[in-house]
C-alpha cells in the first residue's frame, strides 16, 4: 500500500502532465469555512426542515422561507471565506494546471478564492433574481432586513439564485460539467460522497472518457471503490496545501507533456 506521501507525489506528477484537468467540489471542501454540510450527521437537516427549499412552498409562503433562508444563508454563511483548499484551487487554475471547477456549493467560495472557470451547477447564494421581471441584484446590494426583498423595479419578490427542490438544474453549468468531463485527463474530487443526483454522475462520464480520477475526502464516499484511481484520505485543507507543496516545488522534465 502506497504511503500518504508517495500518493500526493504521484497525483502531483499526473497533474503536471494533464492536458486537461477538472475539478468536482461538494460540501466537504467548505466545512474548514464555518459552513456545514446539509446531509449527514452535524448537517443542516438536523436543525432546519428540508420543505423551506422547496420551490412550491417559497411561492406560497415567501416571508416564512425567507426568514429561515435569510438566518442560514446570508447571517450564518454570509461570514465563510475561502480556505486553503479553494484557494490551491485557484493557484492551479492560473498555473495553468486546471481547467474548469465544477461545485455543487452555492456559497461563492470558489471565485472569492480567484477562480474564474467556474460551473455552479446549483446556483449562487449571492445572486438573487426577481421572480417577476428576472432583473438579478448581487445579495449585498439588498437589505434583508425585511423579508421578503423585492425588486426595484417592478416591486416582485426577489428569490436566491440557487436550485430549490423542485426547480430544474441550471442548464449552461451543467452543460459546461459534462463537457469537462468528457474532455479530462484528471479528475478531481473534493469533498463529496457522491449522493446527490444528477451531479454525482460527472466524475462517472469522466472515468468512462479515460480520465484519472483522484479524491480527496476525509473517508471513504461513493465513488472511492468504484471509479477512483488515488485516494488521498483526510481534510481538504490538509491535503490540498501538501498537494499545493509538491505541484509547486518539484519540477516535471521537459519531455513529459502528456499523460502516457
Amino acid at each position: 500500500m502506497l504511503l500518504m506521501q508517495d500518493k500526493l507525489k504521484d497525483a502531483a506528477l499526473i497533474l503536471k502532465r494533464s492536458r486537461f484537468t477538472a475539478a468536482f467540489t461538494g460540501a466537504g471542501i467548505s466545512v474548514e469555512s464555518g459552513i456545514p454540510p446539509f446531509r449527514g450527521k452535524g448537517g443542516l437537516w438536523e436543525r432546519y426542515d428540508p420543505r423551506i427549499l422547496e420551490l412550491q412552498a417559497f411561492i406560497s409562503d415567501p416571508v416564512g422561507s425567507w426568514k429561515v433562508i435569510k438566518e442560514i444563508f446570508y447571517d450564518f454563511f454570509g461570514q465563510a471565506k475561502p480556505n486553503k483548499a479553494h484557494l490551491v484551487l485557484a493557484r492551479m487554475e492560473k498555473e495553468g494546471l486546471l481547467g474548469r471547477t465544477i461545485t455543487q456549493n452555492i456559497d461563492n467560495l470558489h471565485l472569492e478564492a480567484g477562480s474564474t472557470l467556474v460551473s455552479e451547477l446549483h446556483g449562487n447564494s449571492k445572486k438573487l433574481k426577481c421572480m417577476r421581471c428576472h432583473r438579478e441584484y448581487h445579495a449585498g446590494q439588498i437589505s434583508l432586513e425585511y423579508v421578503p426583498p423585492t425588486c426595484n423595479e417592478c416591486g416582485g419578490i426577489l428569490k436566491p439564485d440557487f436550485v430549490f427542490f423542485g426547480q430544474a438544474m441550471p442548464q449552461l453549468a451543467m452543460a459546461e460539467a459534462f463537457e469537462a468531463a468528457t474532455l479530462s485527463d484528471v479528475f478531481l474530487i473534493i469533498g463529496t460522497t457522491g449522493e446527490v443526483m444528477p451531479a454525482n454522475q460527472i466524475p462517472i462520464v469522466a472515468k468512462k472518457h479515460g480520465a484519472i480520477i483522484i479524491e480527496v475526502n476525509p473517508e471513504p464516499s461513493n465513488y472511492t471503490s468504484v471509479v477512483t484511481d488515488i485516494f488521498l484520505q483526510g481534510k481538504s485543507t490538509e491535503v490540498m496545501r501538501k498537494l499545493e507543496e509538491q505541484l509547486f516545488s518539484t519540477p516535471l522534465d521537459d519531455d513529459q507533456d502528456g499523460i502516457d
